[in-house]
């Protein structure tokens, strides 16, 4: 277990984060890792699966066994979904950003500083022009959108003419004082000045949020799959 717990270390010394942001990013409780980095002692296998699923760049079997290389290679990107528009203008190929938002400031960060550098380029074919790709962090989409599939999307203007109704959105939106980064459905609301988020797994409620708490906002354009050789 040792050797496992050094290879977490590993992980949040690459991610330039501390221990207790990755216990916040994985959603367990304070001193969960800590306290097994002080006493040197196993970690739930949950919580290695939280990992694996928070960065789905490292490579699962060497975090469990030390084999191979710690960052996954890519060696093929295909499109799982594409959720285009009769509108839309396809090129022929793009070399697309892809950005960890767990690494950064955030979204809204990503789209107004250029000085952020993604992690890696995608390269796809025949998809319009778009903005970014970022990796899906929980369980709220799916299954059409699993945590550790990657969007790819075309950034917005804040504005209700900017929504059409029922596609797929990224958002960042502040409530109670805190952001909140969402992929979701958008779809009208009752309430004046506002909008419904609607998640594809049945488990999530809807809710209705105002449109002057969004920061940022984008159209989902295509979901990948990252095939790699471990």
């Amino acid at each position: 277990m040792n050797d496992i717990l050094n290879r977490i270390q590993q992980i949040i010394n690459n991610e330039h984060i501390t221990v207790g942001k990755m216990e916040q990013l994985i959603g367990a409780s304070k001193g969960v890792l800590s306290k097994a980095f002080i006493k040197k002692t196993d970690i739930q296998t949950k919580w290695l699966q939280r990992i694996v699923e928070n960065f789905p760049q490292y490579s699962g079997d060497w975090l469990l066994s030390g084999n191979g290389s710690m960052l996954k290679q890519a060696a093929d990107v295909q499109l799982a979904n594409t959720f285009l528009l009769r509108t839309d203008r396809k090129i022929e190929v793009q070399d697309i950003p892809l950005y960890d938002t767990s690494a950064t400031a955030g979204l809204l960060a990503i789209f107004n500083e250029s000085n952020i550098s993604p992690e890696d380029y995608l390269r796809i074919p025949n998809i319009p022009p778009v903005d970014g790709a970022i990796y899906v962090r929980g369980e709220s989409m799916t299954p059409l959108l699993k945590s550790g599939d990657i969007i790819i999307y075309k950034k917005l203007e804040l504005s209700l003419d900017s929504i059409l109704w029922g596609q797929i959105y990224l958002l960042s939106f502040v409530a109670g004082g805190d952001t909140f980064t969402v992929v979701k459905y958008i779809q009208k609301s009752d309430q004046p000045e506002c909008i419904r988020l609607v998640s594809h797994n049945d488990r999530f409620e809807p809710k209705d949020i105002p449109l002057g708490s969004i920061r940022a906002l984008a159209i989902v354009k295509a979901s990948i799959t990252f095939h790699t050789i471990e």
